[in-house]
């Protein structure tokens, strides 16, 4: 069997990441841990065991995310979208782990002095391997847990990001073109606009205020985005119809998304306090009120109550509050769940939509919900100087320029990442192999008992 350079040189990056970490120098306590960190009696016990739930809870999202995607797409493909989702996992932990938390929570780059300083990313070589991440809080980004917590928590999001772009190019993405994407979206967009949000001199934040409570931004509207790029590049599938395998694993994952979405949302606050009660309570209740009003104006609109209708509803209520979360009252995220399950309804049913072959609407229900709860929030959150109600016109307006900031970099961002994929390793899978179908050709793997593993020569 012949094995291709492109699987030769994987394993060769796979294999010096984990020798480099079996001799990577442990960091001892000097100037910077003193200057940083505070003590373990700083950490509070409550905190920590919530926030150690609220990291599995996060986990549990990206299998729910596969269910959730592997319902909906046709029968030959479903092991491969699951995957897809599911290798996430690997992926972007190891990539976090030797540089990624490193550009999203480093020693800021950027520019200016004092408090006019502003940054885009964090040194690279700050947290590389994990140094200086351990027991010890970390006196500016989460000083009640230890920083390693406060890591694996940033973690899971890092690790869903690009696992919800997947569900837009569904059924003809080459996998090996795929994990080359995922790992360069997790180093040049998704970890740059995590600093330059949640950082504390992150340009988005503290220039132009944006309050991103959970992810709606960082999480949503870059992989909304992105999907819209991939969808652009890689084009329409030949046969664009199909039916969803699986409703019951569409709504196996909904439930995990939502149970999951709770750590998500309400881990949030870094403590077991009454933000982290009160996002819990919005994020539920805008998914209820969401999930609802999608399943109603479907009627209205002549289509018939699903069950897909009423998962896909929901997940865009939990997309819409995740910004808003801890920032918002429980009446205020009901309207966030109608308005937003309004809007994406409309988008997912427009002809417009219908041009662009996004398999499983990611755009419409991400990057539509993204954008409605950045607005919202914009319009709602609480607090001096928060938003258009608690602070004016002035506020709103730099939040608006942020969105319009966002939109930009995330898209042309990562429709240049995916040309850059295509020209190292085309990105779509043959004609033949698309007809197969993705589990076989990609995976020798099946639901069909009846089909048999296909030859070698269809690999790739």
């Amino acid at each position: 069997m012949k094995i291709e350079k492109r699987w030769i040189i994987s394993f060769i990056i796979i294999s010096i990441v984990c020798i480099t970490g079996a001799f990577w120098p442990t960091v001892t306590e000097n100037s910077y841990v003193l200057s940083e960190f505070g003590t373990t009696d700083h950490i509070v016990p409550a905190d920590v065991a919530w926030m150690l739930t609220s990291c599995c809870l996060v986990l549990i999202m990206t299998p729910g995310l596969s269910f959730f995607y592997g319902g909906m797409v046709g029968r030959k493909n479903v092991i491969s979208t699951m995957l897809q989702s599911f290798i996430c996992l690997g992926v972007v932990t190891l990539l976090w782990v030797v540089v990624g938390f490193s550009l999203a929570f480093g020693d800021p780059v950027g520019f200016g002095s004092g408090e006019h300083f502003y940054s885009f990313f964090g040194n690279p070589t700050t947290f590389a391997f994990m140094d200086y991440v351990g027991v010890l809080p970390h006196k500016q980004l989460a000083n009640t847990i230890p920083f390693m917590l406060f890591a694996l928590f940033q973690m899971k999001f890092a690790i869903i990001a690009p696992a919800i772009i997947t569900g837009s190019f569904a059924e003809r993405v080459r996998f090996i073109s795929y994990l080359l994407f995922i790992s360069l979206f997790t180093i040049f967009i998704y970890a740059p606009l995590c600093h330059s949000v949640w950082y504390p001199t992150g340009i988005l934040g503290s220039y132009f205020g944006v309050k991103d409570f959970a992810g709606g931004t960082v999480v949503h509207m870059s992989s909304g985005f992105a999907a819209l790029a991939g969808v652009l590049v890689l084009g329409k599938r030949k046969n664009s119809a199909h039916i969803p395998t699986n409703i019951p694993f569409v709504l196996l994952g909904t439930g995990m998304l939502w149970f999951g979405w709770f750590g998500f949302n309400a881990g949030s606050a870094l403590a077991a306090n009454g933000t982290a009660a009160m996002a819990f309570a919005t994020t539920t209740t805008s998914s209820a009120a969401a999930m609802l009003t999608w399943v109603f104006f479907d009627r209205m609109n002549g289509r018939k109550v699903s069950a897909l209708g009423a998962c896909i509803g929901a997940v865009v209520g939990l997309v819409a509050i995740t910004p808003a979360a801890g920032f918002v009252s429980v009446p205020e995220s009901m309207f966030f769940g109608f308005i937003t399950a309004l809007v994406s309804n409309s988008v997912v049913n427009c002809r417009f939509s219908k041009r662009f072959d996004d398999t499983l609407d990611v755009f419409a229900c991400h990057g539509v919900g993204g954008i409605m709860g950045m607005i919202l929030t914009a319009i709602f959150a609480h607090g001096e100087d928060a938003s258009l109600l608690h602070g004016g016109w002035n506020v709103f307006g730099h939040h608006m320029m942020a969105l319009v900031l966002v939109s930009i970099f995330t898209f042309f961002g990562a429709y240049f990442l995916f040309k850059v994929t295509n020209f190292i390793i085309p990105l779509r899978v043959s004609e033949e192999n698309e007809h197969i179908g993705l589990d076989l050709s990609q995976h020798d793997e099946t639901l069909d008992p009846k089909l048999k593993p296909i030859t070698e020569a269809h690999y790739g």
